[in-house]
């Protein structure tokens, strides 16, 4: 069973700004319903939905909470419809700078599990709350945001990179469960997007640096990655699972 963007409920995840509201907008604009998730910034979470029309609604969860991401989906099903695909891209608090960022010698285990919260813990009760449905239709799409860092560990990003090579593990072992039920599980990894509110404070010449680099020779931007999510949700990707696709202009090649 294949469905159409046009034809799907989508939860997306950390939705009311950056990268989450450019994956939010992108399945907007192919006629999806869309279920934007916000953990504190409703205000940006409501004027996005409005911005996008009667199929967009915002909904309140945080994704660390079991109960709360089970009350999402009731929510969200009895006001769009059961959700076809979520795309798990909630971060938690992070500013990517790497001069700000602690190395190995000053990083406290509250940090990792900060992250390991959000990307791992989080992932598991969005799957755990949305396969039943999924599972009864023999149709979904869950998709997780994770980070070319896999590949060129560059600045000292240890327990943002820990919590999504975490996450790149939990997808596939999803997809090989899931797989029966007709659930493909796939990964989007970005690099440095131009610009979120994360990489806000990225220096400009870390961006340069970036730009000349790639072969395309910019940085990718939040509308770019955005697109890649939307191939995995698309019946163009309905034999692809457990994959993880870099979008980074050809910084890294996977």
């Amino acid at each position: 069973m294949t469905l159409a963007i046009s034809e799907q409920t989508v939860i997306v995840t950390g939705a009311a700004r950056g990268l989450g509201a450019a994956i939010a907008t992108a399945f907007a604009r192919e006629g999806a319903k869309v279920a934007i998730n916000y953990r504190n910034s409703r205000e940006q979470a409501e004027a996005l939905a409005a911005s996008l029309g009667d199929r967009a609604r915002a909904f309140q969860a945080d994704i660390r909470d079991g109960e709360a991401v089970r009350r999402l989906v009731a929510e969200v099903t009895e006001s769009l419809g059961a959700p076809t695909t979520v795309v798990h891209n909630a971060l938690a608090d992070f500013s990517f700078n790497g001069d700000a960022r602690p190395k190995l010698d000053q990083l406290g285990w509250a940090e990792m599990t900060a992250q390991l919260d959000t990307a791992v813990k989080g992932a598991l009760n969005l799957i755990q709350a949305a396969r039943p449905a999924m599972a009864s239709t023999g149709f979904g799409r869950i998709i997780t945001i994770g980070t070319n860092l896999f590949q060129n560990p560059v600045v000292p990003y240890h327990d943002y990179t820990a919590a999504k090579g975490a996450l790149l593990s939990l997808t596939r072992t999803a997809a090989a469960e899931l797989g029966p039920d007709g659930i493909t599980v796939n990964m989007v990894s970005g690099g440095l997007l131009r610009t979120t509110d994360a990489s806000a404070g990225t220096p400009e010449a870390v961006f340069d640096l970036i730009a000349a680099s790639t072969p395309l020779r910019q940085v990718t931007t939040p509308e770019e990655a955005a697109d890649a999510v939307l191939f995995f949700a698309s019946p163009w990707a309905r034999a692809v699972t457990g994959q993880n696709l870099i979008v980074d202009g050809g910084l890294v090649f996977g």
